[in-house]
């Protein structure tokens, strides 16, 4: 997708994931400074790696951030230092997600605390931290990703699915909220991708074809899909489209 992000600063959180990889590969060709914040430090030294591979002339620029989500006071400082280093943040996209799948009589309260906690509330942590530099540029884009599984088509999934349904009325409030400020807050509605989020299902062709079989598109989502989407949020051509969610699913959804 051509879009030029030149001189932008873009805090992606799960940076270095399955999805979060393309994302950042996209940004970077299109001449973004991507702050690709991740937990896991093997995933962050094998996304450098990529990055390092990248020959456009138009290329931007990848820092690997190291931060766990789940602490929020932690996540608070480190993204406010990172906004003062890089002179503010014009491009947060919530992406990182953990998502345990057991019945609901297996969790413990503690469990779907730390869902929440990484999934949601450090969403709105990072977006707390990043407003200042928005507001006083008068300009901001914010992009939360929420999942397929919102339709209701997947068991034991309950606290990531609840994270997900949060992350789409924060999207809706937010917009509301920040409009004046010339900052939108859209979001980003991932299919059923193949990223490590498939692991947890024990019949991987029969997932495959239960995919397929509920698509309109009788392909596999590729993670560029996601990543273009991303950039149409972060881009100028989408300075009118705030509160919206974009469901970025081969037809899974129509609504």
């Amino acid at each position: 997708m051509n879009v030029d992000l030149r001189d932008k600063k873009v805090l992606l959180t799960g940076g270095a994931g399955g999805l979060g990889t393309a994302i950042t590969l996209a940004f970077i060709e299109a001449g973004a400074r991507v702050l690709a914040l991740d937990v896991d430090r093997a995933k962050g030294q094998r996304l450098l790696a990529e990055c390092g591979s990248l020959g456009s002339t138009r290329s931007g620029s990848v820092r690997l951030v190291d931060g766990d989500l789940a602490d929020l006071g932690a996540t608070a400082e480190l993204v406010d230092k990172l906004g003062r280093e890089e002179g503010g943040i014009d491009v947060l996209i919530n992406n990182a997600a953990i998502y345990p799948s057991r019945s609901i009589e297996d969790y413990s309260m503690e469990e779907l605390d730390v869902v929440q906690r990484v999934n949601v509330q450090a969403a709105i942590v990072c977006v707390r931290a990043v407003l200042p530099a928005m507001k006083q540029k008068a300009m901001g884009r914010i992009i939360n990703v929420a999942s397929v599984t919102l339709s209701g088509g997947w068991a034991n999934l309950l606290p990531y699915v609840t994270s997900k349904g949060a992350l789409v009325g924060m999207t809706r409030a937010l917009a509301r909220e920040l409009g004046p400020f010339g900052i939108t807050v859209n979001c980003v509605s991932p299919g059923a991708f193949p990223t490590d989020a498939e692991k947890i299902h024990p019949d991987p062709n029969g997932y495959n074809s239960f995919i397929l079989d509920r698509q309109s598109v009788k392909r596999r989502g590729r993670p560029e899909d996601i990543a273009n989407a991303m950039l149409f949020f972060a881009s100028e051509a989408s300075s009118f489209v705030t509160g919206q969610t974009l469901n970025v699913d081969g037809g899974w959804v129509m609504h």
